[in-house]
């Protein structure tokens, strides 16, 4: 199967260096550089769509804008590039969230994609009127699930559940294509909700013997199901000519990591209630040293920020071997992000994705047989080298 490759919108503003939020982490004032405007996130969709990307995730959460209102308007700028929509269960009633998606594709020529939130901090849940804790909270997301696929089917619905009742429920319209559900989680709850409604189980960027064991772990889940899923992964990157001008990026997005704000964020996200953030903390233990935790995988972004914390950092082929290896275990689809997500796009986009077209693991998904960009903005974002 060929790699799906997806970008990001930073909604929650763009930057230079890392803008952190997210998982308990505070936002910080680097988001305020780029300003997370419907201009500014159009220039970044439509270098996506260009480039070869096939969707872009857009984050849920009180740090960042709404995701829903966000790509609703972006995607008026777009023709082709699809909207991984995150949103969380709780807030929304899954008829409504069955409408609204239909709503969507109808809008936008089907380009609809949707990333299933559960929820990892009960504080955050509390302020918006979610007093579940995370147990229940994934159990009603299961709830929530069995309801929304119902709908698509175009079935009249009903439901006597722990958290949800819905008596008659039906859609007028029915979304088509129906959207594909992204779905991540590390507890076990998560693990079989993942099983019996996702079509992609997401996790984050851990090594690849750990990502390995996830894999297996879904997989025998879903085959108690009678199903199947798909696999990806999320990530940052950090990708140049040359080894040491990646590494040399990584040095300066360090460099301005105050101690304070890492004690801080770090405080902050160790009060998570996430098994996958207590997974990204581990990677890195709130230490500056040894942050190379594979080859070419950089455990630096969680210093500061919740959530995905690792990122491929490295030439051109090494990045591209390091896709390839994560590709042999399972994984088809990566959601990738970079600092600023503008310029990063377009280096992971010439640099990259021509590569793996040459090794057959990529073709353009809107423009199959086109030629490999030619590496332009390679050239005009170029950072010092340095030895390593």
């Amino acid at each position: 199967m060929p790699l799906t490759f997806h970008w990001f919108l930073p909604t929650n503003g763009d930057s230079r260096h890392v803008v952190g939020g997210g998982h308990g982490a505070p936002a910080t004032s680097f988001g305020q550089d780029r300003p997370p405007t419907v201009a500014y996130l159009t220039q970044i969709a439509r270098a996506a769509e260009d480039l070869g990307f096939a969707g872009a995730l857009t984050p849920t959460g009180a740090w960042c804008e709404d995701a829903w209102l966000t790509t609703a308007m972006v995607s008026q700028h777009t023709e082709h590039l699809k909207f991984l929509v995150a949103f969380r269960p709780g807030f929304v009633s899954p008829t409504l969230a069955a409408q609204m998606a239909s709503t969507f594709q109808r809008q936008t020529g089907g380009r609809l994609l949707l990333n299933v939130v559960t929820g990892g901090e009960s504080h955050e849940q509390r302020a918006y009127g979610d007093f579940l804790d995370k147990d229940a909270r994934y159990r009603r997301t299961g709830e929530f699930l069995e309801v929304v696929r119902g709908l698509w089917e175009g079935g009249t619905v009903g439901l006597r559940g722990e958290h949800l009742r819905i008596e008659d429920a039906r859609l007028a319209r029915l979304p088509d294509p129906v959207p594909e559900v992204y779905f991540g989680g590390s507890s076990p709850l998560a693990g079989e909700v993942a099983a019996r409604h996702a079509d992609v189980y997401l996790t984050w960027g851990e090594p690849p013997a750990a990502v390995a064991e996830k894999i297996a772990w879904i997989r025998a889940l879903a085959g108690r199901e009678g199903r199947r899923l798909r696999f990806g992964i999320r990530l940052h990157v950090i990708t140049r000519d040359t080894s040491g001008q990646a590494w040399a990026e990584a040095d300066r997005l360090l460099a301005g990591f105050d101690a304070e704000t890492v004690r801080t964020v770090q405080a902050g996200l160790a009060r998570s209630e996430s098994e996958g953030q207590r997974r990204m903390l581990d990677l890195h233990g709130g230490s500056r040293d040894d942050l190379e935790i594979h080859p070419n995988l950089w455990a630096g972004i969680g210093l500061v920020r919740g959530g995905a914390g690792t990122a491929l950092v490295g030439g051109h082929d090494e990045v591209a071997a390091r896709i390839a290896e994560y590709h042999h275990l399972g994984i088809d689809e990566f959601v990738l992000s970079g600092y600023p997500h503008l310029e990063e796009a377009y280096w992971f986009g010439e640099g990259v994705l021509p590569r793996l077209r040459a090794q057959g693991l990529w073709t353009h998904p809107f423009r199959p047989g086109a030629a490999a960009s030619p590496p332009a903005a390679q050239a005009a974002f170029a950072g010092a080298a340095r030895p390593r």
